[in-house]
């Protein structure tokens, strides 16, 4: 059994399980029946490269695709040791999976927390609402639980659980009642908290079953303090027996303190410097130099997501374009954008008004030399990389963001003192807002004046911001960021 295994090598050493809906790795079957193993590049998995050189490490994550099944059902063992990190596939029944994930989690709680619904439109809460909530999301969070408590419970270890965003608000809960105080529960969320008024939406069934389940846990970790701050806010709000007792930073419920914290996310420093050195970025580098040429490039690299805000961005810049004529043919902007969510209308409708809009600007103002906008469409993190390091101006003005890694990956890797725009409503304004031009997400005029002012600003303060953005992002990589949450859960067992 493995986790006897986990006991002998390492007795005094924590085991650290991650639980998230997608896991680290994926599988290939090969002809002869073998399985090739794909890794992830998330921050999440690059945080857990160096946190596994020093604890025993399980993830738990179900399975994505018939392959990833195949290769769970392969094993005698549940739990595989791969690249360094214990694995277990869950595998969901296909239809709890699909209410689960595509009712529940995404779009029902992604567009509360992004407060992006169209109140007096949707949503509508209604039978098969509760029946996703029910037989989907409750289901598969149970089964998360169970598969996580019967892993562990052959080790004699403390255990630090750490349940990962919107889609695990339930595991909390669940694994208190199964396993009461044997393990510390930490849950990260990626994504804002907003107050309480934004949860208005769901209903107090809901509501309350996701808060208390919360509340199982020994500590939450967000991105930022006022993410943290609305937890309570929340909580206080709904729960009549949730107090916060003249704290701003936790709550005490059940005779339990329960700490909220921020953890702010970065990025891997030392891979992404390495990156920008591959024949392929370089490559890519060359093909925007020549796409741009010598004008200046206004740059924004997002998902398609309505909560990213590009159509009002492309609307500040025909304002630009329109007020200040002075920049056309010495501005060049390009957005590449990563599809998401195709199977969701809302990003579908968004998807095309955003290419509308950026018709309508080359319709006015191209000419026969330039193309005041290139919108491309795809995933190719190379790419990104690339245009990162050229740009004058990078966008990023979400209406909502947890953290935004974009900026943080830009101020890192550009080489010609570019300036950031943030919205003030980015994770990343707390900690690099003071060395760059803060943007209402929706003000279009001020984006604009803040565009306008971006390229006429001079290079020594360019270079200021620049460089103190740039060590700003070094001083606190992504594994810094899972080794000081790590330490907290320890510095409760002692």
């Amino acid at each position: 059994m493995i986790m006897k295994e986990i006991k002998r090598e390492k007795r005094q050493k924590p085991l650290i399980v991650i639980a998230s809906n997608r896991g680290p790795f994926s599988f290939q079957q090969e002809e002869n029946g073998s399985f090739t193993v794909r890794r992830g590049s998330g921050g999440l998995v690059t945080a857990l490269g160096s946190l596994a050189e020093r604890y025993q490490v399980l993830w738990v994550a179900a399975a994505m695709s018939d392959e990833d099944r195949r290769w769970a059902q392969s094993n005698e063992e549940k739990i595989q040791h791969v690249e360094g990190i214990y694995l277990r596939l869950i595998q969901p029944d296909p239809d709890a999976y699909e209410l689960y994930y595509n009712q529940i989690a995404n779009p029902l709680l992604w567009f509360i927390q992004h407060q992006l619904w169209d109140i007096p439109r949707s949503p509508t809460i209604n039978a098969e609402t509760w029946q996703a909530w029910r037989d989907g999301y409750a289901a598969v969070n149970r089964q998360f639980a169970e598969t996580i408590a019967d892993s562990v419970k052959h080790t004699d270890h403390p255990v630090i659980v750490f349940p990962q965003d919107y889609h695990l608000y339930l595991v909390s809960g669940y694994l208190r009642q199964m396993l009461g105080d044997r393990v510390q529960i930490q849950p990260f969320l990626h994504i804002p908290w907003p107050g309480p008024d934004a949860w208005r939406i769901l209903p107090k069934g809901m509501r309350d079953a996701m808060l208390y389940s919360l509340l199982g846990s020994d500590r939450i970790g967000f991105q930022t303090q006022r993410d943290a701050f609305n937890f309570v806010q929340t909580c206080r709000f709904y729960l009549p027996d949730a107090h916060s007792l003249g704290s701003r930073n936790s709550i005490n419920y059940a005779g339990r303190k329960i700490e909220a914290k921020a953890y702010p996310i970065s990025v891997d420093v030392e891979q992404l410097e390495s990156l920008v050195e591959e024949p392929e970025v370089r490559l890519l580098r060359s093909q925007v130099l020549n796409n741009t040429g010598d004008r200046k490039l206004i740059l924004r690299v997002d998902r398609v997501e309505p909560s990213k805000n590009i159509l009002r961005s492309l609307v500040a810049y025909r304002a630009l374009l329109e007020n200040h004529p002075e920049h056309h043919d010495r501005v060049q902007m390009l957005a590449l954008l990563v599809p998401s969510r195709m199977e969701v209308y809302e990003y579908q409708n968004y998807l095309r008004e955003i290419m509308a809009e950026a018709g309508m600007i080359n319709a006015e103002f191209s000419d026969e030399l330039w193309e005041p906008v290139r919108v491309v469409v795809g995933e190719n993190y190379h790419r990104a990389v690339a245009a990162l390091q050229l740009y004058d101006v990078l966008m990023v003005n979400p209406l909502a963001d947890g953290m935004n890694l974009v900026a943080k990956e830009g101020v890192l890797v550009n080489q010609r003192d570019g300036v950031l725009l943030l919205s003030e409503d980015a994770g990343a304004f707390y900690e690099l807002g003071e060395h760059a031009l803060i943007v209402p997400p929706f003000d279009i005029y001020s984006t604009m004046e803040a565009i306008h002012e971006a390229l006429n600003m001079s290079e020594d303060e360019r270079h200021r911001r620049a460089e103190a953005l740039r060590e700003l992002v070094r001083r606190s990589g992504v594994r810094r960021w899972f080794q000081h949450q790590v330490e907290d859960a320890m510095q409760a067992l002692r």
